[in-house]
């Protein structure tokens, strides 16, 4: 099957390239990249042309207005041109281990959603990784275990304590927290079926939980990707979460509303 991975993005041209270097070195190439961008300045569309002339796959590029944080509605955009069976959500600072793919085809599964983890890197090991301008996941690999200790990342038997079937992968009932949208997998069908995102969820925070709640209400169950798909996260200051609030109290009326599941 051919997989869309979508990779959400604003104003981090030099995250962006390490992100899509990473794609570009996957040891499954069955698929194709939509860079949904909300709204950042020319310097991203550039880079994406960039890549265009030399990425193994297809890229597109969508772009909306910069209006505030809106990464449903441009999710939700950049499906449109995504000709894929099946979506991998990924961040535009989020790295991907050069098995991502293939962990994540090897975790898919009629009926099930992926929830998928990440590894978070400290400030000054992410600024020596934007410098350097070039991914080289070997490079990255060396002294994980030195790196682990002095806290430059948070996560280390991820690394190589990896595997894809397991009953423990499997969640019962609906968990809503630690859902993350920067490592996400769905069905196509599925995804329409609820008809994507929710776009009045603006500002930061749980429109990926919610998706995955209507996911779940429609008898798509949660499978987790831990130990499988972790991805690089990139340090960044966090974001503006003033709707936090207002977005967890809409998903949780949304849960509280819905029959018995």
């Amino acid at each position: 099957m051919l997989i869309s991975v979508i990779v959400s993005t604003y104003n981090r041209p030099d995250a962006l390239n390490l992100v899509l270097q990473s794609l570009n070195q996957q040891t499954d190439t069955n698929f194709e990249i939509i860079v949904a961008d909300d709204g950042s300045r020319d310097e991203t569309r550039v880079l994406v042309e960039s890549f265009q002339k030399f990425h193994h796959q297809m890229i597109k590029y969508v772009w909306q207005e910069d209006l505030g944080f809106r990464a449903a509605a441009v999710r939700n955009l950049a499906i449109t041109k995504s000709v894929g069976t099946y979506f991998i959500f990924l961040d535009g600072d989020c790295i991907a281990q050069p098995d991502f793919i293939a962990r994540h085809r090897c975790l898919s599964e009629y009926n099930y959603m992926i929830t998928g983890s990440r590894i978070l890197l400290d400030k000054s090991f992410t600024i020596k990784l934007l410098t350097n301008l070039k991914w080289d996941f070997s490079e990255f690999k060396r002294h994980l275990l030195i790196k682990r200790l002095n806290n430059s990342i948070n996560k280390y038997i991820v690394f190589y304590l990896k595997f894809c079937f397991s009953f423990l992968r499997y969640y019962n009932g609906f968990e809503w927290r630690r859902i993350k949208g920067c490592n996400f997998a769905c069905w196509r069908r599925d995804f329409e079926l609820v008809q994507g995102y929710d776009e009045t969820f603006e500002g930061w925070g749980h429109e990926d939980a919610d998706l995955a709640f209507r996911l779940h209400s429609v008898g798509v169950r949660r499978k987790s990707g831990s130990f499988a798909t972790e991805v690089l996260h990139l340090y960044h200051a966090d974001n503006d979460r003033s709707k936090e609030k207002e977005n967890e109290a809409k998903l949780l009326q949304r849960i509280l509303n819905a029959p018995n599941l």
